[in-house]
């Protein structure tokens, strides 16, 4: 189970990796059931990625699976084309969100939105990593 404590620290890591590639993120950390934790909004990061941010993190918990990797599978004649349809339209299919385990159990996720898909995915990466 994902913690406020442990939600915390996991944007505490986030925010130190989008301070030091110097892009304002939105970072949110959902739980096991997708529902959301915690969220911030860094100063100046866009008011637009606030519900991408979150909605990286419950694609990523809802089908266990990084957002990078499922938007590689949602191509057209791939098996996931059409996916970000689904959910009402909440399932992103870019960069930037990413289960975070405990051992092989998927306890939460945490999604970021702000920067291009490759600092998304780096701040994600360094949030997870601080899990």
């Amino acid at each position: 189970m994902i913690t406020l404590a442990d939600a915390r620290r996991i944007i505490a890591a986030a925010e130190k990796k989008a301070e030091e590639i110097k892009q304002p993120m939105n970072i949110a950390v959902v739980d096991a059931g997708a529902n959301l934790i915690a969220h911030v909004r860094m100063d100046d990061a866009w008011i637009g990625s606030i519900d991408i941010a979150i909605n990286k993190a419950f694609t990523s918990r809802a089908f266990d699976i990084d957002t990078k990797t499922l938007a590689t599978l949602s191509q057209p004649d791939d098996d996931f084309f059409g996916i970000q349809d689904s959910n009402h339209g909440r399932v992103m299919i870019f960069a930037g969100g990413i289960p975070i385990k405990k051992g092989r159990k998927v306890v939460g996720a945490i999604g970021v939105s702000g920067g291009k898909g490759k600092q998304d995915q780096a701040v994600a990466e360094a949030g997870a990593a601080a899990y």
